[in-house]
C-alpha cells in the first residue's frame, strides 16, 4: 500500500535574472518521508524549498497539498516584524494552551524566549525560527540548514527529535553526520533537474558518481558518432551527386542534442599557499586564566601548538571558544599566565560572522578594496598569493560567473558568501589559519576540496566547528571547553574525543589513548637528560611531542581506512591514505627508536 502524498509539485518552471533555475520540474513528498535535499551552492536548494513551502510562486506549474495536511518551513532569515520578543514570534502559531512547548524547545536549542527581537543576533533568530517549527509539529517540516548556529549538544537534541518524530521532513544541511543519521531518501538538484534516490545521504556520493560516469560514457559515444557522421558528410560529397538528406538531417539533430547537454559545474579551483615557514613552536600558553566578571573562561590552561598541528575547539555556544582563540592569538590578554608566539607567523582568518565582507558592495569591490589584494594603478587586477590576477578570472576559480562580479554581496546565498570569504582568505600566503565555522553553508564538493587543502597545507590550523564529520576528517587534537574554566586537550577529532571521554570518569584526568602497533613500548616522557650534547638534549625533549603527533595522525588515518567502502568509493583517497599511513608508521618507528637510544645514553 503506497503512502499518501504530503506535497506534490508538477511541471514547475522558474526563472531568476533571465536564467532558468528549474524547468518542467516535478516531485512528490510522502507521509513519513525523511529526505535530504542536496546540490551545489547556487543550484537553487533554498529557492526550491520556498516553492515547496508556498513562499515563492513559480512561473508555471502546480503545487498541491492535500486538505488537512500542514507544511511548515524554517526560514533562514525569519521576518519578526511586529513581535517584541523571540518567544512571541516562536509561539505565534500556537494556541495559549500549547505555548509551554516553546519553553521546552528553547531550553534545548539554547536561546532565551525573553530576548527582545531588536537586539537578537542572527543565530538567535534562526534558533527561534527552528523552535517555532518544532513546537508547531506540521505534517511536513522543511528545514533549511537547521544546524547552522547550533552547538553540538543542540544538534544532538535536534537529531534525536527528528529520529523519533513520525512527521515527514526535507533537510538541507552541510552536516554530513546529521544527514547520514536522519535521511532515508535523497533529492538531488543538478543543472535544473531534481533526481530522487530511495536511499539516504549515506549513499549519495556513490549514486551521484554513477550517474556522472554514465553521462560521460553517453557524451563520449555521442562525440564519436558525430565525428564519424561529419566525416561521412564531408568526404562523401565528392563521391556522390546526391547526398542522403535524411542522414544529414539526423546529423544536424545529433549536433543539436549534443549542444543542448549542460556541462557539469566544475569544482572550485581553490588553493592554499604557505608563507615562509613558521618556527617549530607556533603558540605556547603557560597556565593562562581568564574571566569576564564572575564567569571563568579558562583556568590554569596550558597548551603548546607546534607547526603542522590541526587544533579543534569544541563546546556549547557561549562557552568561550572565540575568547580562548583571542587569548592564544594575543588579541586579548589573560588575567594570569602568559602566551608566547613563535617566529615568522603569517595569520589568515575565516570569520563566521562574515564581517570581512561588505554586504552592500559588489564582489568586485570586496576584492579590490582589500589592502592585502589591492594593486596600485590596476583597477581590474588583484594580488593573489603574490601574483597579479584579473578580478573576474579569480572569481571564476571560485565558481562565480562574470555577471555576479558587479552584484552586491547581499544577493549571494550563504554558500556563495562562504566561497567569497574563502577567496579572500586564500589570496594571501599564510602559515597559521584560523577557521571559525568554515563549513556553514558549503556544499559537499567544496567541503571535500577544503578538507584536502587542509590535509596538504604546510602550516598550522586552529579550527572552531560544530560539524562532527569535518572535525573527524581534519583535527589532530581537540580542545573541549566544558564550562567553569575547564578546557581539556584530547588527541584526534570529535569521535576520538567522545571515546576518550567515555573511558574516563569525571574525577580522573583524561588520558590520551592512541592506536599503535607498539603498545608495549613505554610512553616517552620529557626528562632532564645527562651526558648528552646540547643538540641531543634538545632532541630528547622534542621527541615526545613528535611521537604524540605521529600517533594522532596514525589514529586518524586508521579511522579513515576502517571504512570498508572507502576503496571502491574513493580509490584515490584510499591510495593517499595508505601511503600516508605507511609513512607515518615508519616515522613513528624511527622516532621511538631514536628516543630509546637517547634515553639509554642519558642514563649513562
Amino acid at each position: 500500500m503506497s503512502k499518501a502524498p504530503l506535497l506534490q509539485l508538477s511541471n514547475i518552471s522558474l526563472t531568476f535574472g533571465g536564467d532558468p533555475l528549474f524547468h518542467d520540474l516535478g516531485l512528490v513528498v510522502q507521509q513519513g518521508d525523511r529526505v535530504a535535499l542536496v546540490g551545489r551552492n547556487g543550484s537553487g536548494k533554498s529557492t526550491l524549498m520556498k516553492v515547496m513551502a508556498g513562499l515563492v510562486e513559480a512561473d508555471q506549474g502546480d503545487r498541491a497539498v492535500p486538505p488537512g495536511m500542514s507544511v511548515g518551513y524554517m526560514q533562514q532569515e525569519p521576518d519578526m516584524t511586529g513581535f517584541a520578543t523571540l518567544g512571541d514570534y516562536a509561539a505565534s502559531g500556537l494556541g495559549h494552551a500549547e505555548s509551554y512547548k516553546i519553553e521546552m524547545v528553547a531550553n534545548n536549542l539554547k536561546f532565551d524566549p525573553m530576548t527582545e527581537v531588536s537586539v537578537a543576533s542572527g543565530g538567535e533568530r534562526r534558533r527561534a525560527a527552528l523552535a517555532k517549527l518544532m513546537a508547531e509539529e506540521p505534517d511536513l517540516m522543511l528545514l533549511d540548514e537547521p544546524t547552522n548556529h547550533l552547538d553540538i549538544e543542540a544538534i544532538a537534541w535536534l537529531e534525536n527529535e527528528l529520529k523519533q518524530t513520525r512527521k515527514g521532513y526535507v533537510l538541507i544541511s552541510h552536516d554530513r553526520a546529521f544527514l547520514r543519521e536522519l535521511t532515508k531518501a535523497t533529492l538531488w538538484i543538478d543543472r535544473g533537474k531534481v533526481l530522487r534516490n530511495e536511499r539516504g545521504f549515506a549513499e549519495f556520493e556513490s549514486w551521484r558518481d554513477k550517474i556522472w560516469d554514465e553521462e560521460d560514457t553517453q557524451r563520449h559515444k555521442m562525440d564519436r558518432k558525430i565525428k564519424a557522421e561529419s566525416r561521412w558528410a564531408v568526404e562523401g560529397i565528392s563521391a556522390r551527386r546526391k547526398r542522403n538528406q535524411g542522414r544529414v538531417r539526423a546529423l544536424q539533430e545529433l549536433r543539436a542534442e549534443r549542444a543542448s547537454m549542460i556541462r557539469r559545474q566544475g569544482t572550485a579551483s581553490m588553493a592554499l599557499a604557505t608563507a615562509t615557514k613558521s618556527g617549530r613552536k607556533v603558540i605556547e600558553a603557560d597556565e593562562i586564566s581568564k574571566a569576564f566578571g564572575k564567569t571563568p573562561i579558562v583556568r590554569k590552561f596550558s597548551l603548546k601548538v607546534l607547526r603542522g598541528d590541526r587544533i579543534a575547539f569544541v563546546g556549547p555556544n557561549g562557552i568561550g571558544k572565540t575568547s580562548l582563540l583571542k587569548l592564544l592569538l594575543k588579541q586579548d590578554d589573560p588575567d594570569e599566565g602568559k602566551v608566547t608566539h613563535g617566529t615568522n607567523l603569517a595569520l589568515a582568518v575565516f570569520d563566521q560572522t562574515r564581517a570581512q565582507l561588505d554586504p552592500n558592495a559588489s564582489l568586485w569591490e570586496n576584492l579590490t578594496s582589500d589592502p592585502d589584494m589591492r594593486i596600485s594603478g590596476k583597477a581590474d587586477q588583484i594580488l593573489v598569493r603574490g601574483q597579479p590576477k584579473h578580478v573576474v578570472g579569480y572569481l571564476k576559480e571560485f565558481l562565480f560567473d562574470e555577471s555576479q562580479a558587479r552584484a552586491p554581496v547581499r544577493s549571494l546565498s550563504g554558500g556563495e558568501k562562504a566561497r567569497l570569504l574563502l577567496a579572500k582568505l586564500m589570496a594571501r600566503e599564510s602559515n597559521l589559519l584560523v577557521l571559525d565555522e568554515p563549513t556553514n553553508d558549503l556544499d559537499v564538493e567544496t567541503l571535500d576540496l577544503l578538507q584536502e587543502l587542509l590535509d596538504d597545507y604546510d602550516g598550522t590550523v586552529l579550527l572552531v566547528s560544530h560539524d562532527r564529520d569535518f572535525l573527524d576528517r581534519v583535527a589532530t587534537a581537540t580542545i573541549a571547553m566544558e564550562g567553569g574554566g575547564k578546557a581539556t586537550v584530547y588527541a584526534g577529532g570529535w569521535s576520538d574525543y567522545q571515546s576518550q571521554k567515555a573511558e574516563t570518569s569525571d574525577e580522573t584526568k583524561p588520558v590520551e589513548k592512541q592506536k599503535s602497533a607498539k603498545k608495549d613500548k613505554p610512553k616517552p616522557k620529557a626528562r632532564t637528560p645527562k651526558g648528552l650534547s646540547f643538540t641531543e638534549k634538545h632532541r630528547l625533549e622534542e621527541l615526545p611531542s613528535v611521537i604524540e603527533r605521529l600517533e594522532a595522525e596514525i589514529a586518524k588515518l586508521e579511522q579513515l581506512m576502517s571504512d570498508p567502502e572507502l576503496f571502491t568509493r574513493e580509490p584515490v583517497k584510499f591510495k593517499k591514505a595508505t601511503e600516508a599511513l605507511a609513512d607515518r608508521q615508519q616515522k613513528l618507528s624511527h622516532a621511538e627508536e631514536e628516543w630509546l637510544a637517547l634515553e639509554e645514553k642519558a642514563e649513562g
